[in-house]
């Protein structure tokens, strides 16, 4: 597999769909990382505007949040607890003792565990259930691995553009 210069995963120009979509959402998690590279805790805590408390850390543990939500709860049907029951229990909230080491190891391994029930599941029609409050968004419980990947993508790819804006905030580092 070929990289960017700055060592992100280039997703292949011809591929089936599942691993398609796979290097896909690599190549994003991985940008997510590429954005809070070099950074010591103080920075990774800067927010961009008020009112806004969006922070680079408070987005690493908003997607370990959300990588177990889809794929263990909903896929996998799982009984998970929050990782991060702060504030709202969406990862946003930041405490004192808790520092990017920390996040880090958490949202690697919810992305192992990800990575491991998408291997497992025979197809990309396979199916996890909603919760009928977020059935009523979709429309049914049933939804689909492929859904769940490629919404999965759309997250990180939102995420990765307020990670630009924080990371230029930070030190003026911009692009990729």
């Amino acid at each position: 597999m070929s990289t960017t210069p700055d060592g992100r995963p280039i997703p292949p120009a011809h591929a089936d769909e599942r691993a398609m979509l796979s290097a896909w959402l690599d190549f994003h998690r991985a940008t997510l990382a590429l954005k809070c590279q070099g950074l010591d805790d103080r920075q990774l805590r800067l927010t961009s505007a008020a009112p806004s408390e969006l922070t680079l850390l408070g987005l690493v543990q908003h997607l370990a949040e959300v990588e177990r939500n889809w794929f263990q709860r909903v896929f996998g049907g799982l009984d998970m607890p929050l990782l991060y029951p702060e504030g709202k229990g969406d990862g946003y909230t930041l405490v004192p003792e808790r520092g990017l080491d920390e996040a880090f190891a958490v949202w690697r391994a919810e992305i192992g565990r990800s990575r491991e029930l998408v291997a497992a599941a025979a197809s990309l029609d396979d199916s996890g259930r909603l919760s009928e409050a977020e059935a009523a968004q979709v429309g049914g419980q049933g939804i689909s691995l492929r859904w769940i990947m490629v919404h999965m993508i759309e997250e990180y790819a939102r995420h990765n553009g307020h990670a630009d804006l924080l990371r230029e905030l930070v030190d003026g580092t911009s692009g990729a």
